[in-house]
């Protein structure tokens, strides 16, 4: 179909994802052509390890938690892909099963394309072979970029870090604060410290201590941001 339903906001986030707007019009319709909609509840799951990759998919709404499950049975969160961002193309390409778990993390939709339509496309559009090398590029930087920040940048640089990306991705202007902004994924202190590979006793003392300067407001509903400046002089910071 050419118009897979969505709704209008779901539809946005993936027209104006940075990657997929960034393809050309005709490679934009083939593959919204051929997609289809699947929504979650909160912690549905959605792909698990050692399934073979049937789909590529893009995340449209909510958040799609990446895990794995230690030896002693724990899950790990290791990342949340946001609205807008297109994963699950790795196995495809390399024949190979699902090497993580993904579940929905709150109210979640994703836009999905069947393999068997990823590789008609990727014969029809040859754009999309070096689109695909970009998006691995931009993932490998990303990977080197978090290994470097976690051997070399104090938890507090990291942990400002992270509440800017999630600023940037699920930020939600305060209506009472124009300056403030609340931060829309839901996330327990936890899950904020397997991000950033701490405990959550540190996580939570860094979190406090921030609060105290007047940086970001814990609040029931989530975390507030107060003052990014601030934070972004705290993820510059090595120290």
């Amino acid at each position: 179909m050419d118009d897979p339903i969505l709704t209008i906001d779901e539809r946005e986030a993936i027209n104006t994802g940075r990657w997929f707007s960034s393809l050309s019009p005709s490679l934009r319709h083939d593959i919204l052509r051929c997609a289809y909609v699947k929504r979650f509840k909160d912690g549905g799951l959605i792909a698990a390890r050692g399934d073979p990759p049937e789909e590529w998919i893009a995340c449209a709404k909510g958040a799609v938690r990446v895990s794995s499950t230690s030896i002693s049975g724990k899950q790990i969160t290791l990342t949340y892909v946001e609205p807008g961002i297109w994963f699950g193309d790795v196995a495809i390409f390399d024949g190979d099963r699902r090497t993580h778990d993904a579940y929905a993390h709150g109210d979640t939709t994703i836009l999905c394309v069947a393999k068997a339509d990823f590789r008609k496309i990727l014969g029809l559009h040859t754009e999309l072979y070096e689109a695909m090398l970009r998006l691995h590029a931009r993932r490998i930087r990303q990977l080197f970029g978090l290994v470097e920040d976690l051997n070399t940048l104090p938890l507090r640089s990291r942990l400002a870090k992270q509440l800017l990306h999630l600023v940037r991705s699920y930020g939600i202007p305060s209506l009472s604060h124009g300056t403030e902004m609340r931060i829309g994924l839901q996330l327990a202190q936890e899950e904020l410290a397997q991000l950033l590979g701490a405990s959550r006793q540190r996580v939570n003392q860094e979190l406090k201590a921030m609060e105290r300067e007047d940086i970001i407001r814990i609040e029931p509903g989530g975390l507030v941001v107060c003052d990014r400046e601030a934070l972004l002089r705290i993820a510059e910071s090595d120290s």
